[in-house]
């Protein structure tokens, strides 16, 4: 995906939300001027940023993703959404609009090592289809191989990440945040 798409998109929603950038500056820490660069395509976000504007947002990351066409036989794609941060994300649950939960498909792509732990409400439930994943909670790290999960509170600092030569893949599924 682009910078300038992303940016559009979260101006988009901004706007939509009858936000200034002010208000979208305090609720996720990033100054005025990072937040206009991005909607202008100026700059790029990474997964740490893209996470903390979803959450200011109340939407979840793969709101920011065109979505994928699938064959007739429904076949699922994985495209490179977020190159350059090596991971991606399919949102599985197109299907319905309001949801109280969102099943995402990530794969973290090898080196997936950088990025800050972050919080959010809600909970987040990780299942390991392949690889190993390692999660950070708080000051504790897990590995997870394949076919074993986790459930954390989001509130908790947390992070995923890819310490391997080799793709992960998971199944997130998460709480939606609601905005009221």
């Amino acid at each position: 995906m682009s910078a300038n798409h992303l940016g559009i998109k979260i101006k988009k929603i901004r706007k939509e939300r009858g936000m200034t950038l002010k208000m979208l500056a305090d609720r996720t820490g990033f100054s005025i001027s990072f937040l206009s660069q991005l909607e202008r395509g100026k700059s790029s976000a990474t997964l740490e940023s893209l996470k903390k504007i979803s959450i200011a947002f109340g939407v979840n990351p793969s709101y920011f993703f065109e979505e994928e066409e699938t064959d007739s036989r429904q076949s699922l794609i994985i495209d490179q959404r977020m190159d350059a941060h090596h991971i991606y994300y399919k949102d599985l649950g197109t299907m319905v609009t309001d949801r109280d939960f969102a099943p995402l498909l990530v794969v973290l792509k090898p080196g997936q090592t950088e990025g800050n732990l972050i919080t959010h409400r809600g909970q987040e439930f990780l299942y390991v289809i392949e690889g190993t994943l390692t999660v950070r909670i708080e000051d504790a790290l897990y590995e997870l191989g394949p076919t074993e999960s986790l459930m954390l509170d989001s509130t908790c600092p947390h992070y995923w990440y890819n310490y391997t030569e080799s793709d992960v893949k998971i199944l997130c599924v998460s709480s939606e945040i609601k905005n009221k």
